[in-house]
C-alpha cells in the first residue's frame, strides 16, 4: 500500500493523488474480479493484453476516486515491492504508458488522501464511461469465495496446522480423501464430496483442454514446492504441490474443503503446474 500526500500523476485535467496500486497480469490480478485474466479485465472494460496492465488508485484534488490503468507493468511492479519493503517509492507513470482514467475504484481502498475531500465518486460530467465500484463481498458468492481461496493461499501454515492426514477418509470410486472443514476449524469427514469429485474432475479437465488464461496460477512457496491457484464455474482450489489442497465452493458458504493426496492429487497437482502462468 502507498500512502503519500505527494505522489500524483496528470489524469484528464486534474492530479492523481497515488493511495495504492495493483497488478493486473495474467499471473497476478486482483482475483475478487473475476475467475481468470480475461474476466477480470472484462470487469474494467479492458482488452486482455498479453503483458497486461498497472492499476493505480488515488484520488483527485477534489477527492473523487479514480483509476488510472498504465501499460507499464514493471513501473507498478516495483513500486508495489518497494511498498511491501516499507520503502517510500513515488509512482509517477509518464503520460505515454497511460492507457485510460476510470472513473471509481474496481477495489476496495482503506485509506484516503489528506488534504482534499473524502473519497467520493466523479460528478457524472466528469466521468466517461461507467463507473467502477468493488464487488459485493457481504455475502457469500464468487467475490467472497475468490477472497476466501486468497485468504488460504497467504495463511497456508495456519490452515494446513488445522488437518490431521488421519481424518481423511478414502471415498469410494476415484479413492481421492476429503473432509470438510468449517471455518471454526472441526472437521466433518464425509463418505464422498460430491462438490469435491467435481472440481477434480474439471481440474483434470483443465491439462486436457487449457482454461482462459490465469483460471490456473503458479507461484512461490517453501523449498521447491509451488503454491497453486485454480479456478472455475462456481469453485476455487488452493494447493501446495507438496502438499493436499483446499477447495472452496459457492453452493457451500463459508466451508472449506480439504483434500487429501491420495493416489491422483499429487500427479493432478503436477501437470496442473506445468501447465499455470507464472509471474516474470
Amino acid at each position: 500500500m502507498g500512502e503519500t500526500d505527494e505522489e500524483a500523476v496528470a489524469t484528464a485535467d486534474d492530479a492523481l493523488y497515488v493511495l495504492t496500486a495493483v497488478l493486473l497480469t495474467p499471473a497476478q490480478f486482483p482475483s475478487v474480479l473475476g475467475d481468470d485474466y480475461p474476466e477480470a479485465c472484462s470487469a474494467l472494460g479492458l482488452v486482455p493484453l498479453a503483458d497486461g496492465y498497472g492499476l493505480v488508485l488515488g484520488q483527485d484534488g477534489s477527492g473523487a476516486r479514480w483509476t488510472v490503468v498504465i501499460d507499464d507493468v514493471s513501473l507498478v511492479a516495483v513500486a508495489i515491492a518497494s511498498w511491501d519493503c516499507g520503502m517510500e517509492y513515488e509512482l509517477s507513470p509518464p503520460e505515454r504508458s497511460v492507457v485510460a482514467a476510470l472513473p471509481g475504484w474496481p477495489l476496495a481502498v482503506a485509506v484516503a488522501a489528506p488534504g482534499v475531500p473524502a473519497p467520493h465518486d466523479p460528478e457524472p460530467e466528469v466521468a466517461d464511461g461507467p463507473l467502477l465500484c468493488p464487488p459485493d463481498t457481504s455475502t457469500w458468492g464468487p467475490p467472497q469465495r475468490r477472497l476466501g481461496a486468497d485468504e488460504i493461499a497467504l495463511q497456508w501454515a495456519v490452515w494446513r496446522e488445522q488437518i490431521d492426514d488421519a481424518d481423511f477418509p478414502v471415498q469410494d470410486g476415484d479413492k481421492e480423501p476429503d473432509a470438510d472443514v468449517a471455518p471454526d476449524g472441526e472437521q466433518e469427514p464425509p463418505k464422498g464430496h460430491p462438490g469435491i469429485r467435481r472440481v477434480l474432475a474439471e481440474a483434470r479437465a483443465y491439462v486436457d483442454a487449457p482454461p482462459p488464461l490465469g483460471r490456473v496460477r503458479s507461484s512461490f512457496a517453501p523449498g521447491d514446492a509451488r503454491t497453486l491457484r485454480a479456478d472455475g464455474p462456481g469453485w476455487s482450489m488452493v494447493a501446495r504441490t507438496d502438499d493436499i489442497a483446499f477447495v472452496l465452493l459457492d453452493e457451500e458458504p463459508g466451508e472449506v474443503l480439504p483434500v487429501g493426496r491420495g493416489p491422483e492429487l499429487p500427479a493432478l497437482l503436477e501437470a496442473l503446474d506445468k501447465m499455470a502462468v507464472r509471474p516474470s
